[in-house]
C-alpha cells in the first residue's frame, strides 16, 4: 500500500480526525488494488451522503458530514411521534433508510411521506424518499444534483442495425459525450441553448457567477452513476399514446443532472436553510425555507432553473446523436427526480419533494432503469395516493461501493458483461451490475403503483471512470 499522507492532502482530506480515520481504515485495506481505492477514497471525500451505509467506511462518512455542518442551537422542536407512512418493498430497504425518513416524518411542515423500494441512507431525506410538506421547501429533500433525470430517445431503426453495426454506435457514444467531474466544453465546441438566457440567472450575484460554468458543462453527464446508452426497447403491444407499434426498436437512454449549477446552488441554500431553520441535530440536514419568505422564493427559482438546464443538457446529447445516426424519432419520453413539486394533495396544495423517485401521477411516464445488464423499464402511472403519486427511480444498490470493490474483480464484471452481450465504456467496480438490488423484485414491489409499457435492454453503455462528484 503507497497511498501516504501527500496523496490524501492531494484527494482533499485535511489533518484532523477523519484524516486519521482514513489511514486506520487503510490498513485493513491493503488486499484492494490501488486504483481501485484511490477512486473509492476520491467518491468518499466528495460525496460522503453516499458512504453513510458502509460497513467500512460509514463512520467516516457521519464524521465528515458532521464537521462540514457546524452544530447550531435547537430552536424548531420536531413533533413527538413520526407521521405514518407508506414503505413499498420493506423488505429490501435498510433500516437507516427508514430511520432517516421516520426524522423526516417529524418535522413540523410534514404533511406526508412515502418510501419507495430502492430506498436506501442518504444526505437529510434518504434517497428513494418522497415527502410532502405545507409551504416549505427542503434543500436537502431535493438532493444535490437537482433535477437529475432519465431521457428515452426511440428510432425507428430495428434491433438488428445496432448489433451488425456495433463499432459505428460505439464510435458515435463516444464522440458526442463527454464525463467526468468538472469536465465541459471550451470556445467552438460548446452548445448554445435558451436556457442559458433564463432571467433567472440574474436573481442574485451568486447565480450569475455560475452562467459561465453552466454553459462550458451544458451537454455534459458528469460521475457518479450517470450514463449514456444505446439499447433495444421491446414493446410487446402497441402503445396508443406514444403512437408506437408492437415491436423492438433501437434506443438511447440517459441518465444525469444539472452538474455543477445544480449542485452549487444545492450547496448554498442548504447552508441558508440551516442558518434560518434551526432544527435539533437528528435532524439538521433537513433544514427548510418558507415559500413566502425572500429565501425560500430565491431557492424555488433556482432548482427550477437547475432542472430546466439539466433537461437541456439531455436534449443536447440526444440532439447530437440523433444527428449522427441519421435515424427517424419515434417518440421521447423525460421524467426527472430530485426536486420538488406543488401539488394538490388531499385538497390542499403542499410541496411534494422526491429525491430518488419518479413522478407517477395516473398516465404519467416516466423510465425506471435496472442496471448495466439489467433492463430497464417504461412506464405509466397509475396515480396511487398512498405513494404521494411516485414510484422508484432505479432497483438501488444492495451492495456498498467499499463491499463492491472489494468482492466485486474485473473479471467477475467482464464476465457477466459479456453474458448480457453488453460493451462497457469506463464505470468502476463501484458500479458493478451486482451492486445493485434485482430491478424485478424492485417492479414487483411497486406493481400497484405503474404499469409497464416496454422493456429497454441496455448494449452499449457509457459512464464516467471514477464515478466522481460534480463539481
Amino acid at each position: 500500500m503507497t497511498i501516504d499522507t501527500k496523496i490524501l492532502f492531494d484527494i482533499g482530506f485535511t489533518e484532523g480526525k477523519v484524516l486519521g480515520l482514513v489511514k486506520k481504515v487503510l490498513k485493513h485495506m491493503d488486499n484492494v488494488p490501488e486504483e481501485d481505492l484511490l477512486a473509492l477514497l476520491k467518491k468518499l471525500k466528495d460525496y460522503p451522503e453516499n458512504f453513510l451505509d458502509d460497513e467500512k467506511l460509514g463512520y467516516i462518512a457521519s464524521k465528515m458530514i458532521e464537521e462540514a455542518n457546524a452544530p447550531v442551537n435547537s430552536e424548531i422542536p420536531l413533533v413527538d411521534e413520526p407521521r405514518p407512512y407508506k414503505v413499498f418493498g420493506g423488505q429490501y430497504i435498510e433500516d437507516g433508510a427508514k430511520t432517516q425518513m421516520d426524522v423526516a416524518m417529524k418535522l413540523p411542515v410534514t404533511v406526508a411521506g412515502a418510501l419507495m423500494p430502492d430506498a436506501h441512507q442518504g444526505y437529510g431525506l434518504p434517497i428513494g424518499g418522497v415527502l410532502a410538506a405545507k409551504n416549505a421547501v427542503i434543500p436537502y429533500g431535493v438532493g444535490v444534483d437537482i433535477g437529475c433525470r432519465m431521457a428515452l430517445s426511440i428510432f425507428d431503426v430495428p434491433e438488428t442495425h445496432l448489433i451488425q453495426h456495433e463499432s459505428h454506435y460505439k464510435r458515435e457514444l463516444i464522440a458526442h459525450t463527454r464525463f467526468g467531474a468538472g469536465e465541459g466544453f471550451k470556445g467552438q465546441n460548446r452548445s448554445d441553448h435558451a436556457v442559458l438566457d433564463r432571467k433567472e440567472f440574474n436573481l442574485n450575484p451568486f447565480i450569475k457567477n455560475l452562467q459561465d460554468k453552466a454553459w462550458s458543462q451544458l451537454g455534459t453527464s458528469g460521475g457518479g452513476n450517470h450514463f449514456v446508452e444505446w439499447g433495444i426497447i421491446e414493446f410487446g403491444q402497441k402503445d396508443i399514446q406514444l403512437n408506437i407499434e408492437k415491436g423492438s426498436y433501437l434506443a438511447l437512454l440517459t441518465h444525469s443532472g444539472s452538474r455543477g449549477l445544480g449542485a452549487t446552488i444545492a450547496g448554498y441554500y442548504t447552508r441558508l436553510a440551516k442558518d434560518i431553520c434551526k432544527l435539533p441535530r437528528e435532524a439538521v440536514n433537513l433544514a427548510y425555507l418558507d415559500l413566502n419568505s425572500e429565501a425560500g422564493h430565491e431557492y424555488w427559482m433556482a432548482m427550477n432553473l437547475a432542472g430546466d438546464y439539466a433537461s437541456a443538457c439531455h436534449e443536447v446529447i440526444h440532439a447530437k446523436l440523433a444527428k449522427a445516426i441519421g435515424a427517424p424519432l419515434l417518440g421521447k419520453v423525460e421524467n426527472h427526480h430530485n426536486f420538488a413539486w406543488k401539488e394538490i394533495l388531499d385538497g390542499e396544495e403542499v410541496i411534494v419533494h422526491r429525491k430518488g423517485a419518479t413522478p407517477a401521477g395516473e398516465g404519467v411516464m416516466g423510465i425506471i432503469p435496472g442496471s448495466m445488464t439489467a433492463p430497464g423499464f417504461l412506464v405509466r402511472g397509475k396515480g396511487d395516493s398512498s405513494s404521494i403519486h411516485s414510484a422508484s427511480h432505479g432497483a438501488g444498490r444492495q451492495m456498498s461501493r467499499t463491499k463492491a470493490i472489494q468482492s466485486i474483480s474485473r473479471k467477475d464484471m467482464q464476465q457477466i458483461l459479456k453474458q448480457h452481450n453488453v460493451s462497457l465504456i469506463g464505470a468502476g467496480l463501484d458500479e458493478a451490475p451486482m451492486a445493485y438490488k434485482d430491478i424485478h423484485m424492485v417492479m414487483k414491489a411497486q406493481r400497484d403503483l405503474v404499469d409497464i409499457v416496454a422493456k429497454f435492454i441496455p448494449r452499449i453503455v457509457r459512464m464516467a471512470d471514477d464515478g466522481s462528484r460534480e463539481d
